[in-house]
């Protein structure tokens, strides 16, 4: 359409044809003339209304999903992270109570023994040093480390300084093959070798062939001159087995260590040993013995009770 005189007073008549019917229809309200025209159109157009709809839905829904997929992909990414977030603290918490229990534990033997100790954390592991079983510490000379100094945990003996570094050690433990220790039976006293046989248990040497010793029974170091390189009472291990050896001048038994070398993380170096030997005061109490059957099942004596006797009580007062 040209924009001429005459279609633009059309357009004006139209828009005060459309004011004039959106008034009366206002102000008809219910009853409204136009209701009746409002009803057939939209019983006209309702299904061309709902067709249309239904072929621009699938559209509509896939450019909202396109539109939401950033906003959806930042919230699983910020879900993501702050869900590595707790774990880490979690563990860290979990690594933290651990490590306290683990340093309380060393300390409270180290105080039972008189042994002064350098706590240090392992930070390597293995053949890094040339060694089968060795493991590498955070603390050196710096630190007051020499070699063949004492290492030990919360559980016992845990090996000796080999090597050491201005800020690190390198401790030979106690299960490797070249490892030997001097050792004491719980109780008896019966002295002997430990030697270490990697993942297998420690071999006892007892110098008393005729020793009398059972599974269960306990071992603590004997003890070196100066403490170097090794300090007496420190735990060792538990007897597995006794190995028949009738006729030798020596008795062979198989000791498990108390200390888990799998799982070791904080250990203590004794830098100064104790002024007497605590020989047996560093071991855990022992477990005990469960009560014999024939002890359970005696019965309990029979006490006969007699008529009470009328006694006198006297009683004073003030001081003697």
């Amino acid at each position: 359409m040209r924009d001429t005189r005459e279609s633009r007073l059309l357009l004006i008549l139209l828009v005060a044809v459309a004011f004039a019917l959106i008034t009366v229809d206002i102000k008809g309200g219910e009853t409204s003339p136009l209701n009746g025209a409002r009803k057939s159109a939209a019983a006209l157009l309702g299904p061309v209304e709902r067709g249309a709809a239904g072929a621009v839905d699938p559209i509509a829904r896939t450019v909202r999903a396109i539109r939401d997929s950033g906003t959806q992909q930042q919230r699983l990414d910020q879900i993501g992270a702050e869900n590595t977030e707790l774990r880490q603290r979690l563990a860290s918490s979990d690594t933290a109570t651990g490590r306290t229990k683990q340093l309380d534990d060393m300390l409270r033997t180290a105080g039972t023994g008189g042994y002064t100790v350098k706590a240090a954390q392992v930070i390597a592991i293995g053949a890094a040093q040339g060694f089968s079983w060795t493991i590498t510490i955070d603390a050196g000379s710096d630190d007051g480390i020499e070699r063949d100094m004492t290492v030990i945990n919360g559980e016992g003996l845990v090996g000796r300084v080999t090597t050491v570094a201005p800020t690190t050690a390198t401790v030979l433990l106690a299960t490797d093959p070249g490892f030997t220790a001097g050792t004491r039976m719980e109780g008896s006293g019966e002295i002997g070798f430990a030697a270490g046989q990697g993942a297998s248990p420690m071999k006892v040497q007892l110098l008393n062939g005729k020793a009398q010793v059972k599974p269960g029974d306990r071992l603590v170091t004997f003890g070196s001159q100066s403490g170097r390189p090794f300090v007496p009472g420190v735990p060792v291990g538990k007897v597995l087995s006794v190995e028949a050896t009738p006729g030798e001048l020596t008795k062979t038994v198989l000791v498990q260590p108390f200390v888990s070398f799998t799982r070791l993380d904080l250990v203590g170096v004794v830098v100064v040993p104790p002024r007497t030997d605590p020989r047996d005061a560093v071991l855990p109490p022992a477990p005990s013995a469960a009560p014999t059957p024939n002890a359970a099942a005696q019965p309990s004596p029979v006490v006969a009770q007699l008529p009470a006797q009328p006694t006198a009580t006297a009683s004073k007062t003030g001081g003697n």
